[in-house]
C-alpha cells in the first residue's frame, strides 16, 4: 500500500501512520510531495505531482516484486484525488496505473463554498474497488455530493461517513485506520 498525504501536510500525518499501523504486516510506504522534500508549502501542478505518485508506485512495487496492479494507493485529500487521478489516467498523468483499490481519506470533491468547481472529471475511468472516508461536515463536499458523485465510478465503491468530522477528521485517525484495515480485509481476500 502506498499513502500520500494532503496539501498541506506530510507523509508523518497521523492518519497515515495510523493506517499503516493498523494494515500490518501488509508492506506500506508513506510519500511525500516533491514541493514538501523541498521545503516548500505551495503544491506542484498536478502533473508534477501525479510523476513523483507514479514514481513512488512504481519503486514500492519493484521493492516488493509485484505489479503495480497489486498495489493499493491511499491518500488524504489531495493526496487521495491524486491516487485517483492517477489510477483513472487521463491529461495530467498519462496511462491509468494499474492499481487494485483506492483509499480516499477526505477526498476534495470541490473546494470550500465552491461546489461549481467539481473534482470528478476522472471519475467515471476508476474501475477498481474504492473506500471513501468522509466527515459528515467536510466543507470539500457534503455527504450527499460524495455520494452523488461517486456514483459514477464503475467499480465498487464504500463509504464510510464519520459524523461530525470536518475536512481534517481531527480526533478520527484510529477510526480511519480500523475501517481502512476492515475494508482491505474484506475485499482482497
Amino acid at each position: 500500500m502506498l499513502l500520500a498525504p494532503g496539501a498541506g501536510s506530510s507523509s508523518t500525518h497521523p492518519a497515515l501512520v495510523a493506517v499503516e499501523q493498523a494494515v500490518a504486516p501488509l508492506a506500506v510506504r508513506r510519500m511525500d510531495f516533491p514541493y514538501r522534500l523541498a521545503g516548500r508549502r505551495a503544491p506542484d501542478r498536478a502533473p508534477v505531482l501525479l510523476a513523483a505518485l507514479r514514481a513512488a508506485a512504481e519503486a514500492l512495487a519493484a521493492d516488493v516484486g509485484a505489479p503495480t496492479s497489486r498495489l493499493v494507493l491511499g491518500g488524504r485529500s489531495m493526496g487521495g484525488r491524486m491516487c485517483s487521478m492517477l489510477a483513472a489516467g487521463g491529461p495530467d498523468s498519462g496511462e491509468a496505473l494499474p492499481v487494485a483499490g483506492l483509499v480516499l481519506i477526505s477526498y476534495p470533491l470541490h473546494p470550500p463554498g465552491r461546489p461549481d468547481k467539481l473534482r470528478t472529471e476522472h471519475l467515471p475511468r476508476l474501475g477498481v474497488p474504492c473506500l471513501f472516508l468522509h466527515g459528515t461536515k467536510d466543507a470539500f463536499g457534503t455527504p450527499e455530493e460524495l455520494a452523488a458523485h461517486s456514483a459514477v465510478i464503475p467499480g465498487p465503491v464504500t463509504h464510510v461517513w464519520i459524523e461530525g468530522g470536518t475536512h481534517e477528521l481531527k480526533r478520527s485517525d484510529a477510526r480511519v485506520a480500523e475501517e481502512t484495515a476492515a475494508w482491505l480485509a474484506s475485499t482482497f481476500v
